[in-house]
């Protein structure tokens, strides 16, 4: 059987000394391109001047819950409940291709501790299912309106969790009050989920390790510029400028 073919992605390069990597995954429909003008945006602030950003591309298949038409799409989706089924074998078909381009970053000097995986919607939901699946400890995570993904699969079977760093790793979790996609009760349910089953525990003012997760009153499908804000304090604390 051929091999998958790697990922394709836009690069947004760091402003100043390369120190640390954001790889940020797009939602249902879109592309890495979407992301790109948050991504400059952020980049442009000296606490982020570090980072490169990292926006792949998802391939084209056939998606279940829009009658079968081929869009962007990480795995398919059978229905917009966000119930089972679910697409387990797509996940991890994306989660392996996500692993390959973090552990290309680790080759060109940039420890995985230094490396945040975040993703929109759909990408946050890969965010949290690769993290889950990867033998490494992140400098974060970033899910941004989205929910747990195979949340039955980590309650009845624990030992499927082969990330033993998770608990440890700061979570940046945000989600639209007014979400009428994926509704703010989805998101509240897997972060408990996140925390009952997973045994993440709530960040603290003293420490971003666990859960950090804010809500936005009017905040459809999308984003805000209060969400990015937050966004830019919490990557300039978790993977802040080295100062050596």
């Amino acid at each position: 059987m051929a091999a998958t073919a790697p990922l394709k992605f836009l690069t947004v390069a760091a402003k100043a000394k390369h120190t640390a990597t954001v790889i940020f995954v797009h939602g249902l429909g879109d592309s890495g391109a979407g992301w790109k003008p948050v991504a400059e945006m952020l980049g442009q602030d000296p606490k982020l001047r570090h980072v490169k950003w990292i926006l792949p591309h998802a391939p084209s298949i056939p998606v279940t819950a829009n009658f079968g038409m081929e869009m962007p799409s990480w795995f398919d989706i059978a229905n917009f409940d966000w119930k089972p089924p679910e697409d387990e074998q797509g996940m991890n078909k994306t989660a392996n291709l996500l692993r390959q381009l973090i552990a290309d970053e680790v080759k060109e000097g940039i420890p995985s501790e230094r490396i945040v995986l975040g993703g929109f919607s759909q990408g946050g939901a890969m965010t949290l299912l690769t993290s889950l699946t990867t033998e490494k400890k992140f400098g974060g995570l970033v899910v941004l309106s989205a929910w747990l993904p195979l949340a039955q699969k980590w309650a009845s079977d624990p030992a499927a969790v082969k990330n033993t760093s998770f608990t440890k790793t700061p979570l940046f979790w945000a989600h639209g009050e007014a979400d009428p996609l994926i509704p703010i009760a989805i998101a509240k349910r897997s972060t408990e989920a996140v925390k009952s089953t997973l045994g993440v525990t709530d960040a603290t003012k003293d420490s971003l390790v666990g859960l950090t997760f804010r809500t936005y009153p009017g905040m459809q499908h999308s984003t805000c510029m209060e969400e990015l804000t937050h966004l830019l304090e919490w990557l300039g604390s978790v993977v802040p400028p080295e100062t050596s």
